[in-house]
């Protein structure tokens, strides 16, 4: 498995419909948390504000977004048309990115590591 080093590189070494679906969520994470620090997590591109926010990931079939296990509780109604694990969830490659829910949750894991960072 080869390493990266940043977001660039990973998105670099997709498929081009792939590229332009990661670029898609890493554009919509900066909107949404334009302070978020970009960063590869566990190999995965990956957005840091007061702790992790999210990761996503290029898959065969798939995209994987993983807001945690409190992103995915949150929005469940939402994500309930996508195939989910604990913290993870999966934007098949054939069906358009659901943009303005990514902002959504990003948003919200936003509010949520702020409370829990105040807190500290």
């Amino acid at each position: 498995m080869k390493t990266f080093t940043d977001i660039d590189s990973y998105i670099a070494e997709q498929a081009a419909e792939v590229r332009e679906r990661l670029e898609q969520i890493r554009q919509a994470v900066k909107i949404t948390a334009p302070n978020a620090e970009e960063v590869i997590s566990y190999g995965m591109p990956a957005f840091k504000y007061h702790g992790m926010l999210v990761y996503f990931a290029a898959f065969k079939n798939h995209i994987g977004f993983y807001a945690l296990p409190s992103g995915n509780e949150a929005f469940r109604k939402e994500l309930s048309a996508y195939k989910q694990g604990k913290g993870s969830i999966q934007f098949p490659l054939d069906k358009r990115l659901p943009v303005s829910l990514i902002k959504k949750i990003v948003k919200f894991r936003v509010k949520e590591n702020l409370k829990k960072s105040s807190l500290k």
